[in-house]
């Protein structure tokens, strides 16, 4: 009898949940469906904020202030939150893969629906560089025989502060020559706004930490060369029969 293949996306989340277990991080996972306040609230976005606009958000038409969640930053709340109730003050590490869902035209890069992974960290003195050695680590591990490098861009998103965009470039003989040597944007990420620290019960005045977010469908286009995000949910078994 013929055995069934590893989907891509669940390949990739086992193998990057041993990297950062490795690094000490934890896994949490969270609710689809998401209240406005986890969502949106909690995480420091403002009530005008585009994101809430229907074109970007799915909005539960029989729940008032439920959605789809939009990403998978929801999860810190709630770990943080759920650490505080038990008297477990930070330090904290965790790790939130998920799927979240986006209202969007689909093409070969963009999907309505996608996988993310969530990374936070929080102490009484993490800081900027920890998140770099700590995705510099990852994708070292990820892309094995490449050398990896990071640079941080400055931008923002209002549940960091600093936020940055955070761009990655393989270098070496072993990587494949339409990704070698250029700088590709991987993720958003920063320090976590201390409103957010507050929203989650965590003292802001003792305690800091680094956030960061990325696309597992867009890194497994990477990881193995795939041209359309598409083919990740399309149930093609002559796709997923090559994994």
């Amino acid at each position: 009898m013929q055995r069934g293949h590893t989907h891509p996306i669940s390949s990739l989340i086992r193998e990057a949940n041993g990297i950062f277990y490795e690094m000490g991080f934890t896994l949490a996972e969270g609710p689809l469906i998401e209240s406005e306040w986890y969502n949106f609230d909690a995480l420091n976005v403002p009530k005008d904020h585009p994101a809430r606009d229907m074109q970007d958000t799915f909005f539960i038409k029989d729940e008032p202030g439920m959605v789809l969640r939009t990403h998978t930053s929801p999860v810190q709340i709630r770990y943080m939150e759920e650490q505080i109730k038990k008297g477990n003050l930070p330090p904290y590490r965790v790790i939130v893969p998920g799927k979240v869902f986006r209202n969007e035209a689909t093409d070969i890069t963009h999907e309505a629906e996608f996988f993310q992974i969530e990374g936070l960290a929080v102490g009484e003195d993490v800081t900027l560089a920890h998140l770099k050695g700590t995705l510099e680590n990852f994708f070292q591990q990820l892309f094995k025989g490449a050398d990896v490098e990071i640079r941080f861009r400055p931008s923002f998103f209002p549940f960091t502060e600093p936020s940055v965009e955070v761009d990655m470039r393989l270098v070496g003989e072993n990587v494949p020559e339409k990704l070698r040597d250029k700088w590709i944007e991987m993720m958003g990420a920063g320090m976590v706004h201390p409103s957010v620290l507050k929203n989650s019960g965590v003292d802001p005045e003792k305690y800091q930490g680094f956030a960061f977010g990325m696309g597992l469908d867009r890194l497994a286009l990477l990881r193995w060369g795939i041209d359309d995000v598409r083919l990740m949910h399309s149930a093609d078994l002559r796709f997923i029969n090559q994994f």
